[in-house]
C-alpha cells in the first residue's frame, strides 16, 4: 500500500505482468498535489515508435501530429486531430492506448483519460548528438518544443490531473552500436541525459507538471534482430549504461523539483521477466517474429513487440500508478 504521508515520490519498479511487485522510495519534500490515477484526466506522452500513435493530422506510420517539415499546427488542427485505431508499431493498440482507454477519435472525447501523444516513431533524444533516422523525423527535444510552441496554451494540463510519460532511448542505444565517432560511451550517455532532461525542464518551465513517469530501455539485445549476434553483448552494455544514467538523472530531477511527483517504471526488468517466463503469459515464440495477429509471438517484427505485450505492459504500469496513488 502506498504511504499517505508523502506526496512526492521517486518510485523504482520491478514487476510482473498481472501482479507487479512495487517498491516505492519516497524522497523528502512535498509536491504541490497528491497523485491519484483515478483523478488523472490528461496523459501526455513523448518518445519513439514504442509510444507513438497515429493521428489523422500526423505523418502516416510516424506521428499523431506533424513532422519536421510540418512542424507547426494550429489549435484547430490539434483539437480536430483524431487517433486512428490499431495503427502503431505493434500493428495494433499500444501501451498508451491500453493505459488510457483512448483508442480512437478525438482525445478530448476520451474518458476517463485523454491521451495527448507527441511521440514520433524513429526518434532519438537529440539530433545534435545522433543523426535523424529520416529528414522528417522529430527528435524528443523537438517533440517538447512542438508542444511548448503549439500546444501548451491549447490543451489543459492542471498538475493534479496530469501525467507526463517519457520513454526514449531505444533508438539511441541501438544507433550507437556502429558509431565509431563515440570513444567514451559513459560520457556520451551523460550528454544524452543533459539533452533529455533539458527537454524535460523545458516542459516543466512551460507548466507541464503534475506527475512524471520515466521508463527505461528494454533488453533489446533479446529482440530478433540482435539475439545471438556478435554485437548483442555490446548492445546489452549500452542499454545497462544508458539506464544507469537515466536512473541517476531521474533521481536528481526529483530532488530538484519538489512540486512534481516523479515515478520510474523499470521496463528493462519487466521485459526480462516476461521473456524468462514466456509460457506463463501465453507466448510460444520469443526469438522469432510474426507480422500477424498470432498472440503466441512476443515480437511483431525484428524490433517491436506485439499488441499483447503492450496490453500486458499497460497493466503493469497501471498497477504501479495505482500503488503510487494517494
Amino acid at each position: 500500500m502506498a504511504p499517505t504521508s508523502w506526496s512526492h515520490w521517486f518510485a523504482a519498479l520491478i514487476c510482473l505482468a498481472a501482479s507487479p511487485h512495487v517498491t516505492a522510495v519516497p524522497s523528502q519534500g512535498a509536491a504541490g498535489h497528491q497523485f491519484n490515477w483515478d483523478r488523472t484526466q490528461y496523459v501526455y506522452a513523448f518518445g519513439d515508435s514504442y509510444t507513438f500513435v497515429q493521428g489523422t493530422k500526423g505523418l502516416a506510420n510516424f506521428s499523431f501530429i506533424g513532422d519536421a517539415f510540418h512542424f507547426a499546427f494550429t489549435p484547430q488542427d490539434l483539437l480536430q486531430d483524431e487517433i486512428i485505431p490499431k495503427n502503431t508499431s505493434s500493428d495494433g493498440s499500444n501501451w498508451t492506448e491500453f493505459l488510457t482507454g483512448c483508442f480512437q477519435g478525438k482525445p478530448s472525447r476520451c474518458s476517463p483519460h485523454q491521451l495527448w501523444n507527441f511521440a514520433f516513431a524513429g526518434a532519438d533524444i537529440d539530433r545534435a548528438l545522433l543523426p535523424l533516422h529520416h529528414n522528417f523525423t522529430v527528435d524528443l527535444v523537438d517533440e517538447v518544443k512542438q508542444w511548448v510552441v503549439y500546444a501548451s496554451d491549447v490543451l489543459p494540463h492542471p498538475p493534479a490531473e496530469t501525467l507526463v510519460a517519457w520513454w526514449i532511448g531505444i533508438n539511441d542505444t541501438g544507433d550507437t552500436l556502429n558509431n565509431r565517432t563515440i570513444t567514451d560511451f559513459k560520457a556520451f550517455w551523460e550528454l544524452e541525459m543533459q539533452s533529455l532532461f533539458g527537454a524535460v525542464q523545458n516542459a516543466y518551465e512551460h507548466d507541464l507538471r503534475g506527475t512524471y513517469l520515466f521508463i527505461n530501455v528494454p533488453p533489446m539485445e533479446r529482440s530478433p534482430d540482435h539475439i545471438g549476434t556478435a554485437i548483442a553483448s555490446t548492445y546489452k552494455q549500452h542499454i545497462l549504461d544508458y539506464n544507469a544514467a537515466l536512473a541517476a538523472h531521474t533521481s536528481a530531477f526529483a530532488d530538484a523539483h519538489r512540486d512534481v511527483t516523479v515515478l520510474s517504471f523499470d521496463a528493462h526488468s519487466w521485459f526480462n521477466a516476461i521473456l524468462d517466463s514466456a509460457e506463463e503469459h501465453g507466448f510460444k515464440n520469443i526469438t522469432g517474429f510474426c507480422e500477424c495477429n498470432d498472440p503466441g509471438y512476443f515480437w511483431f517484427n525484428t524490433g517491436h513487440p506485439t499488441e499483447h505485450v503492450h496490453r500486458l505492459l499497460a497493466r503493469a504500469i497501471e498497477a504501479q500508478l495505482r500503488e503510487a496513488s494517494q
